[in-house]
């Protein structure tokens, strides 16, 4: 996988994928941004929940549960002093669908944190990361 970074100006940079596709990423207007587009360690949280999500959708699907939405809210602290890094994660689930079952829900949630969310699980090493979650009937 690659990825490629070009300096547009200030502290606003263009990240490419291998895939072809482009976000434009800009820091705070406190620290020279124009606010163009989301902070880095924004992207590297939307990642996180964008991959879990793909997980538990995806896991839900194979065991033929009737999901029709999947909402993840993710809530992050920082350290307070450089670097900034994350010191915990929330991950709070909304997952609608048809007669779903708690426990299908709750092992779906379980898979992608401890086997196959490569960013949840890699965050994971240095980050507490917390989940739950809530079903709503369709």
């Amino acid at each position: 996988m690659r990825t490629r970074i070009k300096w547009i100006e200030n502290v606003s940079f263009l990240a490419q994928s291998e895939s072809g596709h482009a976000v434009l990423m800009d820091g705070a207007p406190a620290a020279g941004g124009q606010n163009l587009g989301p902070r880095p360690m924004e992207m590297l949280l939307m990642g996180t929940g964008g991959c879990t999500a793909f997980d538990v959708v995806t896991i839900l699907k194979k065991g033929r549960a009737e999901i029709v939405d999947c909402d993840v809210t993710l809530e992050a602290k920082r350290a307070e002093i450089d670097p900034k890094v994350f010191t915990h994660i929330h991950m709070h689930f909304v997952v609608k669908g048809r007669q779903l079952k708690t426990e299908q829900v709750k092992r779906a949630i379980a898979l992608s944190a401890e086997k196959y969310c490569s960013a949840s699980i890699m965050l994971g090493k240095s980050v507490e990361i917390t989940h739950d979650f809530e079903i709503v009937e369709a």
